[in-house]
């Protein structure tokens, strides 16, 4: 239902707004120690948008001072949980309070239809902080098995100061993935979103703070990956790293991680995500899922489904309904058009990126099948039009590359076997699908399909209950659901002997 939200109605809403592009340190706002800032572009019409703090190493280490003075204070970690409760609640009906707010924020920053950050982006957003929140006076420690004379006590305890680094995507979700465990288990937190969206995460921080949530205890720093990043990344009074993004990142951080502190490290890098369709299978289903798995948010999804595996003898026809539905569904429009279900992607040099990835494709050999082409220059913003590329083969570019644009690449197969090859011929491991009426096979090949989540005959419906991440260079360790707190806390044995 969009009611009263038209396109006029957000653009008063953005002529009328006041963007604050300060960091959050210590319970305040605060300017980089040098003064420096940024802007960022708007990718929806190409316009000069909010003015960011550029937080560097220094500003870091008042970030991490900060956080760690709270941790030891205990003014978090040794509050009642059923306080600690109270306030992360507080927090998540502040979000929904403010839900327009935020929704505006997260669409200026990355260019997502508006509407889709006010029901699905906030939504999910203040459900993770809820859901964690629920948690605080649920965990228990435990007794292990001893002697009559001894008593062992297993505790599990918080690691202590957290740098949250996050991606440019979904950025009010994945901080929630990050803060809802972290702050439940009684960590501090630093965080640094990525550069091109952080008007949501200032924004958060301040609402959590009117919450309750004690100064320090969550804390932002603006600024860009190889500064600010990098310096919380390498930090020697920082406990962990929980970062999302790309794979060639990720592998910077281990490297840091080693080189400093040996803080712990847990990784959501990129994906490269299979979905394959057997002759059996409802080509409708499987075309509306392929369609929504990979054009959804612009392509601009660790775990779309980009590689289309499809039995030879129904690709074209499976590629014709894909192009039906995207055509008939899947709106590309201005961000705070109603009816827009993809806009902007993230900026001008991403786009150009992906175009790039896409000429190399077309020299290779793989064929366009339609659309992947740059739209909406008029606007000023960086638009692109979903589409569907021809392999000749999993060797192709186009099939191995994660693009992170609305391209699906499609690669056909005679066997079972050759399906599961192709599927897991890959360097990456977050998510896949298999669409068959054949329930033996499709439990037999989603077994085989080597990822952290498989769907079957479905894709891309999740819960906070499940947990989320991937295997090989898709990272490790898992958002979402009771096993994400377990990442931010460690296992503490007290051990006491009766006379």
């Amino acid at each position: 239902m969009t009611g009263h939200y038209t396109r006029d109605y957000w653009q008063k809403a953005l002529d009328a707004a006041t963007l604050n592009g300060r960091m959050f340190i210590d319970g305040k706002a605060a300017d980089a120690a040098d003064g420096t800032t940024f802007v960022r572009i708007r990718p929806m019409d190409g316009k000069p948008g909010a003015t960011f703090a550029r937080g560097k190493a220094v500003d870091i280490d008042r970030a991490v001072a900060s956080a760690r003075a709270a941790f030891q204070s205990g003014v978090w970690r040794h509050k009642e949980p059923v306080e600690r409760k109270r306030i992360m609640l507080r927090w998540a009906e502040l979000m929904r309070e403010h839900r327009e707010e935020l929704a505006l924020l997260e669409t200026i920053d990355v260019g997502k239809p508006v509407m889709a950050s006010l029901n699905v982006d906030v939504v999910l957003a203040a459900n993770c902080i809820q859901y964690y929140g629920e948690m605080c006076d649920k965990l228990y420690d435990e007794i292990a098995p001893t002697g009559p004379n001894d008593r062992a006590l297993v505790r599990k305890v918080p690691l202590g100061v957290i740098g949250a680094i996050t991606p440019w995507n979904y950025p009010l979700i994945i901080d929630s993935w990050k803060l809802g465990p972290a702050l439940a288990a009684g960590n501090s937190v630093v965080l640094k979103p990525a550069e091109q969206s952080s008007l949501t995460a200032i924004r958060i921080a301040e609402l959590a703070h009117e919450a309750g949530l004690p100064a320090g205890v969550f804390n932002v720093v603006t600024g860009y990956g190889e500064e600010a990043g990098q310096a919380l990344a390498k930090h020697m009074d920082v406990d962990m790293i929980a970062f999302t993004g790309s794979t060639e990142v990720g592998k910077l951080i281990m490297g840091y991680a080693a080189q400093t502190n040996l803080k712990r490290v847990a990784l959501e890098l990129g994906g490269k995500s299979p979905l394959i369709v057997f002759a059996d299978a409802d080509l409708d289903a499987a075309a509306s899922a392929a369609a929504w798995g990979c054009f959804y948010n612009s392509g601009e999804t660790c775990h779309a489904s980009t590689r289309l595996v499809a039995e030879r003898s129904i690709m074209d026809q499976l590629i014709r309904k894909i192009e039906e539905v995207t055509a008939r569904e899947i709106t590309l429009a201005h961000p705070f058009e109603p009816s827009a279900q993809i806009g902007a992607l993230i900026e001008d040099a991403h786009l150009e990126k992906v175009l790039a990835m896409i000429e190399a494709g077309e020299r290779e050999g793989s064929t366009r099948a339609f659309g992947a082409e740059k739209v909406m220059t008029e606007t000023g913003g960086s638009y692109m039009s979903p589409g569907v590329f021809v392999a000749k083969s999993n060797a192709d570019s186009l099939a191995r590359q994660e693009i992170f644009g609305p391209v699906l690449t499609a690669i056909p197969f005679d066997t079972e076997e050759e399906a599961l090859a192709i599927a897991n011929d890959t360097s990456y491991g977050l998510a896949g699908a298999v669409f068959t009426t054949n329930m033996g096979r499709a439990h037999r090949v989603s077994e085989a399909i080597h990822a952290g989540t498989v769907w079957i005959n479905t894709y891309d419906i999740s819960s906070l209950a499940t947990p989320f991440g991937g295997f090989k260079q898709s990272g490790f360790g898992r958002d979402r659901s009771v096993h994400a707190i377990d990442k931010y806390c460690d296992y503490k044995t007290i051990w006491q002997r009766y006379a």
